[in-house]
């Protein structure tokens, strides 16, 4: 017993020297005077620019950022006001990423008409390795470059797929973290009048 209690005792005060430590280092060195996801996306010649935005949160407006197609072309979030604009962040090596896909372009190719558009933004990755997964999956929707990850920071994207339904106003009307089932987004999408 005394064995046992010694070995507690010790531990406890091994742990409170660590809280101690760190507690320390925080008050002497400061934090930092922005968090990850407090930063601006910043202009690079070529590269993703976006205006300064608080983090996505439902019912709020969706933070405004511009990023570069495969092919070369710029979109921005808010040219799209007027649709219903799904913002999927996503990664080759995602296996949950490459489940969702055939669902995520077969409501795009059956809503497109409809005032619908999916926005796939890839994690930082070479276009060439982009390119060959767009082209084995067969996507036609608008698939944007992250160079740098300022977007998917912006965000606060913390696993991949992260989804977000952005209504036609420009509002964030539902966020899913994780895979969709097909019921999943064809839920909502017929939430936000696009039912089949």
């Amino acid at each position: 017993m005394t064995t046992r209690a010694s070995r507690a005792g010790v531990l406890i005060v091994a742990i409170g020297l660590v809280v101690g430590v760190v507690a320390g280092l925080v008050l002497f060195a400061g934090l930092p005077s922005k968090l990850p996801w407090q930063q601006t996306a910043t202009a690079t010649p070529g590269g993703p620019t976006a205006t300064p935005a608080p983090a996505p949160v439902t019912g709020a407006p969706a933070p405004d950022f511009t990023l570069r197609t495969l092919d070369g072309q710029r979109v921005t979030l808010s040219s799209l006001r007027g649709q219903v604009v799904l913002i999927n962040f996503w990664a080759t090596w995602c296996i949950p990423c490459q489940a969702e896909m055939p669902a995520i372009q077969h409501a795009y190719d059956a809503r497109k008409g409809s005032g619908f558009t999916v926005l796939g933004v890839n994690l930082n990755e070479p276009d060439k390795d982009v390119q060959a997964y767009v082209t084995r999956l067969g996507i036609n929707f608008p698939v944007l470059l992250d160079a740098g990850d300022a977007i998917s920071t912006m965000y606060r994207v913390r696993g991949y797929p992260t989804s977000f339904f952005v209504d036609r106003g420009g509002t964030v009307a539902i966020e899913q973290v994780g895979m969709m089932s097909d019921t999943q987004l064809a839920d909502s999408l017929a939430q936000l009048g696009l039912g089949e």
